[in-house]
């Protein structure tokens, strides 16, 4: 797990011409509210040939716009265009908030996934907000992800590729474009980088200033998780540090400090035979983001030619996801993704087609490059033992290279008797089972765990050692969207997926001293 940071720690452009002059970011920069007052000169976003991870298949020519095209689902309509234009065209001009050699590094990280040698965790929160925006929050979202990388690379005994869902997921997608409360109709909360989640009007009006201050907090998110990462934070050697104080004397706090115990007990020895334990290697942590593409006039804007492969990332985050509301075939969001060579993910419910899947995963990887495609099922425990197996085999007779992951959260959502929404620990647990069930019986790959979750002590899904019930909901019930799993839940969550891990590496262990063939 403890690998060097990719990537430089400035977060502005590698040349003025992807951001203007060089300057560096503060640890805590300013959330002022901008508003554009005068028209700027225009940064243009010409129509530009395909990148090369968008070869000729069928499809008409890749070009930055060209998802325009095609019909778009789940963006916000805009009451003043202009302004939403000049908002674009401050934001092109504003440099990458990630840079394409950090993604390929992420790619080719994930590549291992695929073949069963690395194990994605990727969590955070379902929507970042703009009033939580604080360090402390920051901060312990990304130590809940630090235990439980340390959980599952003691159990897994293979590297962790860690990625937020963090410095960028704002947008969410609505399966109703309206909301109706007493009788008032308006228009639905799409995410703080959209409108507010106050039931008023003014709030719900999609405003384009919005967009900024979401860049300027990712920006600020991300500046800290590398000052984390790398600054000694994340040293191997404070892994017994990294509890927090409201699970430290919970059963999944006794079980970590336990092991954290061992960690340390094995850096004592290896101190004492002489091997360094102040290596960059045991000081700093790799650490990704991701959300999910939807808003895509903001992803056109911070897509940027690399300067040393003539492709074109998406530099809003390492990685982006497809949804299940956006991944139609012959849609904008679909055709945008194409043309960007970040990996990807691709949201998969039980709805979802073998054959489509297929169809999908070759217009997204025509090159079939392992670690571009991540696959994200999200589809509740019974129907994961029957529909993933035919996914499973229809992308495997198509020959073709993913990484499958398993996100157990959006499959298991049910509203409580208060009416609020959340999530019981024991379905999340059994759809994870099932997933890695599956994989078994396939003879595939479980290649990691999509999550939302938390650092803060929240009561928002049911369940768990430390048993949230109904009635304890409404106590810290703090999310803007959909209920997560608190620390003690995710770390919880860990153990279990760690002693699975566990057995299937002593099963392949003792096939290859038998002689019988391994996966």
């Amino acid at each position: 797990m403890a690998v060097a940071f990719s990537g430089s720690t400035n977060l502005t452009a590698p040349k003025p011409s992807l951001g203007g002059t060089t300057t560096r970011l503060p640890l805590f920069p300013p959330i002022p509210t901008f508003h554009v007052t005068k028209k700027l000169h225009p940064v243009v976003i010409a129509s530009v040939s395909a990148s090369s991870s968008s070869p000729s298949t069928g499809q008409t020519q890749w070009s930055l716009d060209s998802w325009k095209s095609k019909q778009a689902h789940q963006l916000p309509e805009y009451p003043d265009a202009d302004e939403l234009e000049s908002v674009l065209r401050t934001i092109a001009s504003f440099p990458p908030i990630v840079f394409a050699g950090e993604a390929r590094t992420l790619e080719d990280k994930l590549a291992n996934a695929a073949v069963g040698k690395a194990f994605l965790l990727q969590g955070g929160d379902c929507a970042e907000s703009f009033k939580e925006f604080n360090g402390t929050n920051i901060r312990d979202t990304f130590r809940v992800l630090l235990q439980m990388g340390i959980v599952l690379t003691f159990g897994a005994q293979m590297p962790v590729i860690t990625v937020g869902r963090m410095a960028g997921q704002f947008a969410k997608p609505r399966s109703d474009p309206f909301e109706i409360k007493d009788g008032v109709k308006l228009p639905s909360y799409r995410g703080d980088n959209v409108n507010g989640d106050a039931f008023d009007e003014k709030s719900r009006v999609p405003d384009p200033q919005r967009l900024i201050r979401a860049y300027l907090q990712s920006v600020g998110t991300l500046n800290l998780l590398r000052a984390f990462a790398t600054g000694g934070y994340a040293a191997m050697q404070r892994v017994s540090q990294w509890n927090l104080d409201f699970v430290r004397h919970s059963e999944q706090g006794d079980r970590y400090m336990e092991l954290a115990q061992r960690v340390d007990e094995a850096l004592g020895f290896m101190a004492a035979a002489g091997l360094t334990i102040d290596d960059p290697l045991m000081n700093t942590v790799d650490f990704w983001t991701s959300h999910e593409c939807l808003h895509l006039p903001y992803e056109q804007a911070l897509t940027r030619e690399d300067s040393t492969t003539g492709l074109y990332y998406d530099c809003s985050a390492h990685m982006l996801w497809v949804g299940e509301r956006t991944r139609q075939l012959d849609g904008a969001h679909v055709e945008f993704l194409r043309g960007i060579s970040n990996p990807l993910g691709i949201k998969v419910s039980d709805k979802m087609d073998p054959k489509e899947l297929a169809k999908l995963c070759e217009i997204l990887n025509p090159r079939n490059k392992p670690g571009r495609l991540t696959i994200i099922t999200r589809m509740g425990a019974d129907n994961m033992r029957v529909k993933l197996p035919h996914l499973i085999r229809a992308v495997r007779q198509a020959g073709l290279i993913v990484t499958w992951v398993s996100d157990p959260m959006h499959g298991n959502t049910i509203k409580a008797p208060c009416g609020l929404k959340t999530r019981p620990f024991d379905a999340i647990r059994a759809e994870l089972r099932a997933f890695f069930d599956v994989h078994e019986q396939e003879g595939s790959y479980p290649g990691g765990v999509h999550l939302e979750m938390t650092g803060q002590n929240v009561t928002e899904c049911i369940g768990g050692s430390k048993t949230v019930t109904f009635d304890d909901l409404n106590s810290r019930y703090h999310t803007h969207c959909d209920p997560r799993l608190n620390a003690s839940q995710s770390l919880e969550l860990a153990f279990a997926i760690s002693e699975r891990l566990r057995k299937r590496r002593l099963k392949s262990a003792n096939e290859l001293l038998t002689g019988n063939v391994v996966n």
